[in-house]
């Protein structure tokens, strides 16, 4: 049992990793992908956005620009902290730091469980997630 894990995740990618010890290089032990965050927003909807119009002869569009693309980053924060809080509830790890780009890492955030908040250690806003575990380790305090 390691007990230190690593989390590197954006929208599209969470790799999970481990270090056997506080000094250790980290070891890639998981990775979760998301392809459809990675999709064009025509890609993920199959209409337009309704129109309405008003007392003016004027109109409107419903929804947002990237609306399907936000449900789809929302959708995968909740499947990385499930296996998070899996991880977690097993005692798989006991120290837990996350790296993330900014936008995912607000979403992790709220689905975020009360076992890991209790194990998370620190949290970087940096996307690290296409990087080599040894860039990624630099980017962490030298004694984990």
């Amino acid at each position: 049992m390691s007990n230190i894990w690593v989390a590197v995740a954006d929208s599209s990618r969470a790799r999970i990793f481990e270090a056997d010890n506080p000094s250790a290089p980290l070891i890639e032990i998981q990775t979760l992908a998301h392809p459809e965050s990675r999709l064009h927003e025509g890609d993920l909807t199959t209409d337009r956005s309704g129109r309405d119009t008003n007392n003016d002869n004027g109109s409107h569009g419903f929804g947002g620009e990237n609306q399907a693309k936000e449900e789809e980053a929302v959708r995968f924060a909740g499947m990385v902290c499930s296996t998070l809080e899996s991880g977690a509830k097993n005692g798989s790890f006991s120290k837990l730091y996350i790296i993330s780009a900014p936008a995912f890492l607000g979403l992790l955030r709220k689905h975020r469980s009360t076992s890991v908040k209790n194990v998370l250690v620190d949290e970087l806003p940096k996307n690290l997630a296409t990087q080599d575990a040894k860039t990624i380790r630099s980017h962490l305090p030298a004694y984990l």
